[in-house]
């Protein structure tokens, strides 16, 4: 029996620890019945408290990485997570560009800067080449509010200032944004979407307490899930929200070496406790 699920290619970093990066959203497309594809950008050490190191991927093996996938699979939507250098992110686009493809992918760019214990993720020269080529290629873009904050050069402190930043940054770059509300840290984490014209807002309870990382890429990688299984934007967003809300809610949690660590359930589903 030939099985043909939808395919999705994440173009992003490897995270050790295997709750952000190309590994958050390898589980987060299994989970939701999608095969992933990925193009590794870099690869780094880190936990859900720090970065240790970095490494980029040579630039030619990223574009190499993207061709094949492009080849060989009939990719129907494209995340970007940690690109990491402006070598990197100008071979992602060119790769895309210069991709021959019956119909381009549904591109969901979520743009890393910094990394949810504080370290920074992107070289500062990077974020030109975001804005000049990448942004405007993308369906959609996924800033939380520091991204919007350094895309913006000014901050983003309460929900009506993200009304106003998530339109100007939408009409900026010609594409959709969703403006991710999180790091308000009120009741609800509530997000904007500015596309066709329009603000839409989609809410779920703040889930307070819990120290891990990957919310982000695992959030895009489920929006570009749902779109390449063919769902509407505002559909795969509100289905998406709804999987990591209930990531965070059931996250997983050790305490090792001293150490407490927390990780997303991207199979909370199917996961249950020893006891039941």
């Amino acid at each position: 029996m030939n099985i043909s699920p939808p395919v999705a290619l994440t173009i992003a970093g490897s995270d050790n620890s295997a709750g952000a990066g190309a590994q958050a959203d390898l589980k987060t497309f299994t989970a939701l019945g999608v095969y992933g594809l990925t193009a590794i950008s870099c690869v780094v050490a880190e936990t859900p408290a720090c970065v240790s190191a970095i490494q980029a991927v040579d630039p030619g093996i990223v574009a190499d990485q993207i061709r094949l996938s492009f080849e060989f699979f009939p990719v129907g939507a494209v995340k970007t997570g940690l690109l990491y250098s402006r070598e990197i992110v100008e071979v992602v686009c060119d790769a895309l560009e210069n991709a021959r493809l019956p119909r381009r992918p549904f591109l969901v760019v979520d743009p890393v800067m910094v990394a949810s214990s504080g370290n920074a993720l992107l070289k500062p020269d990077a974020i030109s080449i975001y804005k000049g080529r990448l942004f405007p290629m993308a369906a959609l873009v996924t800033p939380n509010l520091d991204e919007a904050r350094t895309l913006l050069g000014h901050p983003v402190s309460n929900e009506a200032e993200m009304r106003e930043a998530v339109e100007e940054l939408a009409k900026m770059f010609g594409t959709a944004f969703l403006l991710k509300g999180g790091h308000l840290r009120g009741a609800a984490a509530t997000d904007l979407l500015f596309h066709e014209g329009r603000i839409a807002e989609f809410s779920a309870p703040f889930i307070s307490g819990v120290r891990t990382h990957g919310t982000g890429c695992t959030y895009s990688a489920a929006i570009a899930a749902g779109v390449a299984k063919g769902l509407p934007l505002e559909t795969a967003i509100r289905e998406a929200k709804e999987f990591v809300t209930k990531a965070i809610e059931e996250h997983f949690q050790w305490s090792h070496g001293g150490h407490a660590t927390a990780a997303l359930n991207h199979f909370h589903g199917n996961s249950k406790s020893e006891d039941g």
